[in-house]
């Protein structure tokens, strides 16, 4: 065995502990227990702690991109409904078409029979996502 760890089993230190040599390089402004709370706060909120800021920004990423499709949609349905308004306002003969199927409205002399399928088709493709 070499002397110096004859001399650390007899309990015969030559110096200090490696580790005490390792904190004499660091500044003692880093040794600062304020400090040291500070950052490890800071690692904490960014990268640990349940809404930290570098998942919760992909998160909201992707839930923005939904949003947005979404509302792409809605635009679309929004349009679409302006558009057949603007017809139902200037055709009387397409109006009546309109109670008809969409109200299930008839007559007086007639009969009305709705087939219904088992498997309705969404209104809102995004409602099952």
């Amino acid at each position: 065995m070499a002397p110096n760890a004859l001399r650390r089993l007899r309990g015969e230190v030559s110096g200090p502990p490696i580790f005490m040599k390792f904190l004499t390089h660091i500044p003692s402004w880093l040794r600062n227990k304020y400090v040291l709370t500070a950052v490890g706060f800071t690692v904490w909120i960014l990268f640990f702690d349940a809404r930290d800021f570098i998942t919760s920004h992909f998160r909201e990423r992707g839930e923005l991109k939904k949003l947005e499709v979404s509302k792409k949609y809605y635009e679309e349905q929004i349009a679409t409904t302006q558009h057949e308004l603007e017809q139902l306002k200037s055709n009387p003969t397409l109006l009546e078409k309109y109670a008809r199927e969409k109200y299930l409205m008839k007559k007086d002399n007639e009969d009305l029979f709705v087939i219904r399928s088992e498997n309705p088709i969404p209104a809102n493709p995004n409602a099952s996502r």
